[in-house]
């Protein structure tokens, strides 16, 4: 079968690689049509930042069950499925509070193990999403992304009346902003550095738009009075510069999430930190996209977001091709952050 492999170099090949075997009464064997590129997995490619090499990457895939372990009697041959890539241990104390994204003996489908970024994927149970059958099977590889922005939502105790503000018009973000309309958010902003995202940001929904190259974290404070309270801010660029701003633009009381991971030490300005006591501003810390009962909440609603078509997917999308021109494209990135979605496609 065909695999996009990475080397420890920071090469990106598409090799011939043996078909995968069921080995486990929970493993399921799946064909895969769609697989997204995750910003995470650019370390991975370009920093030796895998776990070993070579490996073949790719956690957001989508696919169909070709065969099964004899303990899986829930899924039948040709049910479409989307990757679950958390494998927790559900043994430790994390586990045991429902904290699954919090364990610490965790395997991880396309880091620590093989990934699907090749045509076919032996996964345990655990690790498969069933898609409703009103779904395509290639949105299906976006359930994993949208979950992140629903994790945080979750944390929050919902988004619903509440006005959402993204910070970081990524695939991320739009995919946070567009879910935030679609579960009755009072409104939503995106703020980015990068007016082509903003001109996307408005074409999918976004109430306000806001540079914040152009614009001090002032003026995007003040725009945002007459929506200052019940704000959820997500922050999900992950740079020192959109925290600090994120606590700089929020309202009184609001909910900043952290969804960004931070490549870079945060140095705080006192007045900064200040503005989290004087405005009783609550920080959510949020990791992964998991909670109880397994995997939670947050693949159900993406599952039927997606099915009810509440989201568009293709604006978001800048590359989708074969095995061959995936890794062309993944190559040409040279360790930048994506611009837009790269998606693989088996026939």
């Amino acid at each position: 079968m065909k695999s996009v492999v990475i080397h420890a170099e920071g090469s990106v090949r598409v090799e011939e690689r043996p078909l995968p075997s069921i080995q486990a009464a929970d493993d399921v064997l799946v064909r895969v049509i769609c697989s997204g590129l995750c910003g995470s997995d650019i370390p991975r490619i370009f920093a030796k930042g895998a776990h070993y090499y070579p490996i073949t990457l790719g956690h957001e895939f989508s696919g169909y069950v070709e065969a099964y372990g004899t303990d899986v009697a829930d899924l039948k041959v040709g049910d479409g499925v989307a990757c679950v890539p958390l494998l927790p241990c559900f043994s430790c104390p994390e586990c045991e509070q429902g904290y699954y994204s919090l364990c610490k003996h965790y395997q991880f489908v396309g880091s620590r193990s093989e990934g699907g970024n090749a045509e076919y994927i032996v996964v345990k149970r655990a690790n498969l999403l069933r898609l409703p059958e009103a779904m395509t099977i290639e949105d299906g590889a976006f359930i994993e992304p949208i979950t992140v922005g629903l994790h945080a939502f979750h944390l929050a105790s919902g988004c619903e009346g509440k006005n959402v503000i993204i910070v970081g018009a990524g695939t991320i973000g739009l995919l946070a902003m567009q879910s935030a309309l679609a579960l009755g958010a009072s409104s939503v902003s995106a703020i980015d550095i990068n007016d082509e995202k903003l001109a996307l940001a408005s074409r999918l929904g976004a109430t306000r738009v806001f540079n914040s190259r152009s614009l001090s974290a002032d003026d995007i404070h003040n725009a945002l009075s007459e929506s200052r309270f019940e704000q959820l801010v997500l922050e999900t660029a992950g740079t020192p510069q959109t925290v600090t701003l994120a606590i700089d633009i929020a309202g009184p009381r609001a909910q900043i999430a952290l969804v960004g991971t931070l490549h870079h030490d945060l140095n705080l300005p006192a007045v900064t930190f200040g503005k989290i006591l004087r405005k009783e501003l609550t920080l959510l810390g949020s990791w992964m996209n998991y909670s109880a009962p397994w995997p939670g909440e947050e693949w159900e609603i993406a599952a039927r977001l997606l099915a009810d078509k509440k989201l568009q997917l293709a604006p978001l999308v800048t590359h989708s091709g074969d095995s061959e021109s995936f890794a062309q494209a993944v190559q040409a990135l040279n360790g930048s952050p994506m611009q837009g979605k790269i998606m693989l496609r088996f026939a």
